[in-house]
């Protein structure tokens, strides 16, 4: 049976992260995020983390190549050999060409962009908080914890990411439309991309993407 992947794209803010959730649990497949890959592996100080830490550590991005393989190093393990969500990756239309040389034909994809105007992703982020220990997201108004400041899930301490003040978010939108955006015509040309609406309420946005999810396991 060829595992199922579910690529998560849209601009920062767009809700991919707590989709992410839902799925996982909805599906029991786990989410695989860059950053965690990052945090885990240098963390742990694995080799390839490391490698990661060289380039940091001059302020340079890691290169594809280091991404990649921390990936792949992750998606080896049994508790993907049914499928996995992929929050963050890819990011640029090489990293897909890269996922593509390796899993392409091994696996069934679906790419769900969802979608949300910069405006409302400006005001979004403004109020979203997440959890230091176990990267859940929240928002102040949208998905408030139950607890103010404390994680659902794990406990944790719940903060602003440093990163969301109106200027570097509006940066970071300029990035998403240059490198990320583009890979939405990389997967409609292969039929593998699904548009959501988000800029609804969170519900209505799972709905839609368990209506395609439901198609996508049949």
């Amino acid at each position: 049976m060829q595992p199922n992947v579910i690529i998560l794209l849209g601009p920062p803010g767009a809700g991919k992260g707590t989709q992410a959730v839902h799925i996982s649990e909805q599906y029991d497949l786990p989410q695989i995020s860059t950053g965690n890959l990052f945090r885990e592996n240098l963390r742990q100080n694995t080799p390839i983390g490391q490698k990661a830490k060289a380039y940091m550590d001059k302020g340079e991005l890691a290169p594809d190549e280091i991404v990649v393989e921390m990936l792949f190093n992750r998606i080896q393990k049994d508790d993907c050999q049914n499928g996995y969500i992929l929050d963050g990756f890819p990011r640029t239309i090489p990293q897909a060409e890269a996922l593509d040389r390796r899993i392409g034909d091994e696996a069934h994809i679906v790419a769900i962009s969802i979608e949300v105007p910069d405006e409302m992703i400006v005001e979004r982020l403004s109020g979203r908080l997440v959890c230091e220990e176990c990267g859940t997201p929240f928002h102040r108004t949208n998905l408030p914890p139950k607890k103010e400041g404390i994680c659902d899930r794990c406990g944790g301490h719940l903060v602003q990411r440093a990163d969301d003040s109106e200027k570097v978010v509006r940066d970071r939108l300029t990035v998403y439309h240059t490198q990320t955006e583009p890979l939405k015509g990389y997967y409609e040309k292969q039929e593998k991309l699904v548009l959501v609406n988000g800029a609804v309420n969170k519900e209505k946005t799972v709905a839609e993407i368990d209506q395609t999810l439901e198609k996508f396991f049949r």
